[in-house]
């Protein structure tokens, strides 16, 4: 990366053009191309948007932007290929947790909390036994009512 950012700001020094007017022509802060010039990946969150600058810098630059990119995604290969096969399954695992704990569940999306068949099974015999108290309170009620009504 350190000779994608030497051949940059050489294409850009033998123009004659300043990193400021460089900044202001392609809307690229000049911290970035800065970034770029000096070749400090570790600068950069997104690699697709450092390719973009790149890209849009080399071409501005009037070189291959082309060649530049084969370049980067060659070092890229390179250093990507050397970190260890552990280092990255603890990394996705390390976003994957940081996913879910950022995740917003609508109500209606939220998954239903199961709940244990015995708790069911207690709720069902407390509406039965609600039911039948019911039931016996209608039928005592009926009763009452009939026996005050032949009494008078």
């Amino acid at each position: 990366m350190f000779t994608i950012g030497k051949n940059l700001k050489e294409a850009r020094e033998k123009s004659g053009v300043s990193l400021e007017e460089a900044s202001a022509d392609i809307q690229i802060k000049s911290v970035i191309l800065e970034n770029i010039e000096e070749g400090n990946i570790g600068a950069f969150k997104d690699i697709f948007e450092l390719k973009n600058y790149l890209y849009t810098y080399a071409k501005y630059l009037g070189l291959s932007a082309e060649k530049i990119l084969d370049e980067f995604n060659e070092y890229m290969f390179e250093y990507t290929s050397k970190i260890p096969i552990k280092a990255i399954e603890k990394k996705v695992m390390e976003q994957n947790k940081e996913k879910e704990e950022e995740k917003v569940v609508s109500p209606y999306t939220k998954p239903m909390k199961k709940y244990p068949t015995k708790y069911y099974i207690v709720l069902y015999i407390c509406l039965i036994i609600l039911a039948i108290i019911i039931i016996f309170w209608s039928i005592h009620q009926i009763a009452t009512t009939q026996y005050l009504m032949a009494n008078i």
